[in-house]
């Protein structure tokens, strides 16, 4: 979690403070939402007529499995491309957004893989990514972008070759789509989730998430750049 940001009146700059604040809150409240989350039981559970919990661990196939590990190898994607912009610009606010996405995705990534070996699952499949979604899903995976939004490896390489300006708004149009694609993963596990923990933990990610799709449409904006990754 990040420090809370400073007041206009010990910066002497009011648009960066708001700026600041904008950034911070979201992803703030996604940390504090998953790491309350970690608190119940790893386990899928339903209730027997006597009102007595009945756990057991997905199937291995199941929307529960393929969604904790398809979440978490895009969940690394982001943390990998924050930690690259980092320490490619000074820029307060950007780097502030990456410091808030590191830390909230690899919290919720280190939940998901602790469900998995709860479950005495692997933590990697054969099955292509998001079939458990149950849709005909027509993406095909290349160049190490295996799920909608997540970049190629030349997309990864442009962004390491890249500095100040042009990094950051090169990160925040990869970051929208990475955003995107993350979004319509976790709303279509919510929509088939049987185990309570893990949707209210994809929920969170949905609103986190798209909270954070305007600030960063905004913040290229400001920079006057345009949503969208260049061909």
């Amino acid at each position: 979690m990040t420090a809370a940001p400073v007041t206009p009146e010990e910066d002497g700059e009011a648009p960066r403070a708001a700026s600041r604040r904008r950034l911070w809150w979201p992803a703030a409240l996604a940390a504090a939402l998953a790491l309350a989350l970690g608190i119940p039981a790893l386990v899928a559970s339903g209730t027997s007529a006597s009102g007595s919990s009945a756990l057991t661990a997905p199937a291995d196939d199941s929307p529960e499995a393929g969604f904790a590990r398809d979440m978490a190898t895009h969940h690394q994607q982001a943390v990998d491309l924050s930690f690259i912009v980092r320490d490619r610009t000074a820029d307060e606010p950007v780097r502030t957004l990456a410091f808030d996405i590191i830390n909230t995705q690899a919290n919720q990534r280190g939940m998901m893989m602790g469900w998995l070996d709860q479950w005495g699952l692997s933590q990697h499949s054969p099955a292509k990514p998001m079939v458990w979604m149950r849709m005909n899903h027509t993406y095909e995976a290349h160049d190490g972008s295996l799920m909608p939004g997540m970049a190629t490896n030349a997309q990864l390489a442009k962004l390491r070759s890249l500095s100040g300006r042009e990094a950051e708004v090169y990160y925040l149009q990869l970051m929208l789509e990475h955003h995107k694609g993350g979004v319509e993963m976790a709303q279509g596990y919510v929509d088939l989730a049987k185990n309570d923990t893990e949707k209210r933990l994809a929920q969170s990610m949905v609103v986190g998430q798209t909270s954070e799709i305007q600030l960063i449409t905004d913040m290229l904006k400001e920079r006057g750049a345009a949503p969208g990754v260049p061909a």
